[in-house]
């Protein structure tokens, strides 16, 4: 009886460790958090241009024995273009919260809810570069995130295109929800992770 008992447990640990799911943010850049930075001066000679319909704003969450996909359905924003060039022009983005969607009606329900966005006390999200830098591949994005009514200033990297009067961002990166106070822990036997992978596909529209 023993014996089938030590088995047994033995099972159950075997299919714990087996069945927990890879973290979707592990293989993605962490983007760099510290508290918020003074916005530039918008330039006089920049064009203002806002994004496509087909821009995209997604991201992918995890527990221990899972992971979801989700995005915004509504959210607006511009590219303010100086010189075609794009270390001297600057990204503004503002996220309607309240059209958070996910793969699950009823996770969708939650993430709206207090234990989360909380969209009702913070229907919008917004995020307004600071600075566009070179870097070694693509370029580093600095901007004040507000999420959660938490500001801070992040850093990511992205690529940057610029092609017939249209620009393209697209970036795929990793954030703490921890760091903006969204810090619902899940069950005890299936804690959900810290990291939040995030992805962005922003079109403009030609000039």
């Amino acid at each position: 009886m023993r014996k089938n008992a030590v088995l047994m447990c033995g099972l159950i640990a075997f299919v714990a460790l087996v069945g927990c799911a890879a973290d979707p943010a592990a293989d993605k850049p962490d983007a760099e958090v510290s508290e918020t930075r003074p916005e530039s001066e918008p330039a006089a000679d920049g064009t203002l241009l806002g994004f496509s319909d087909d821009s995209t704003i997604a991201w992918t969450g995890s527990k221990v024995t899972g992971q979801h996909e989700g995005g915004f359905h509504v959210f607006e924003g511009q590219v303010n273009l100086v010189n075609q060039d794009p270390t001297a022009s600057s990204v503004s983005v503002t996220i309607d919260t309240t059209s958070l969607w996910s793969d699950s009606d009823k996770l969708t329900g939650h993430l709206k809810s207090p234990d989360f966005f909380d969209v009702e006390t913070y229907p919008s999200a917004t995020f307004t570069s600071t600075s566009i830098e070179a870097a070694e591949s693509g370029y580093l994005v600095t901007g004040n995130l507000d999420l959660h009514g938490i500001e801070k200033s992040i850093r990511f990297p992205a690529e940057i295109e610029i092609d017939e009067g249209v620009v393209t961002v697209t970036a795929s990166f990793a954030i703490k929800r921890f760091d903006f106070a969204i810090e619902y822990p899940g069950m005890k036997d299936d804690l959900i992770r810290d990291e939040v992978a995030l992805t962005l596909d922003l079109r403009t529209n030609a000039h």
